[in-house]
């Protein structure tokens, strides 16, 4: 069997790629096939009367994206930007917007048996927001359904065009 069929086989078995990245001592997992690119984080342009956890904006390549601190979103501890810190550039429906994050692990290929149901409790994020709990190994990787909780209300950051 060739690495195609593989891949193919993989895929239709159920199996999805998800970019790993780390929130103080959490580790979340989004779908590669909304990742645009990853770049180091650079202060962004302050946007008057936003949200705290808005950063602001860059210009990429000629596109406004609002940066968004998930750090800060998801209540954190801390926000502290060093070497680590990146900007996960996302493109969400018609929308680019990049979140801020403590790091970036790696991507990892989740079969459908590896995702469990996320428990129903009481959390800063939307329960709609998340996919269900991965996990591979000892590792334990909170999967969000990026698109949804950028979609959010108190975000107001895409629009409701498919």
């Amino acid at each position: 069997m060739g690495a195609m069929e593989k891949i193919s086989e993989t895929r239709s078995a159920g199996a999805r790629e998800y970019l790993t990245f780390r929130l103080d001592q959490e580790e979340y997992g989004i779908d590669i096939l909304k990742v645009q690119e990853i770049r180091g984080y650079e202060p962004p342009t302050r946007i008057a009367n936003a949200p705290a956890f808005i950063k602001g904006v860059v210009n990429l390549r000629g596109t406004i994206v609002p940066i968004v601190d998930m750090r800060l979103k998801f209540g954190c501890s801390k926000a502290e930007y060093n070497t680590f810190t990146v900007v996960i550039v996302l493109h969400l429906r018609q929308r680019v917007v990049g979140i801020v994050v403590d790091s970036v692990s790696d991507v990892l290929e989740l079969a459908q048996e590896n995702v469990k149901t996320a428990p129903d409790v009481e959390s800063v994020i939307d329960r709609d927001s998340i996919l269900g709990l991965g996990s591979l190994g000892d590792r334990m990787l909170i999967l969000l359904d990026i698109e949804r909780l950028m979609d959010g209300s108190d975000m107001g950051l895409t629009s409701n065009v498919e």
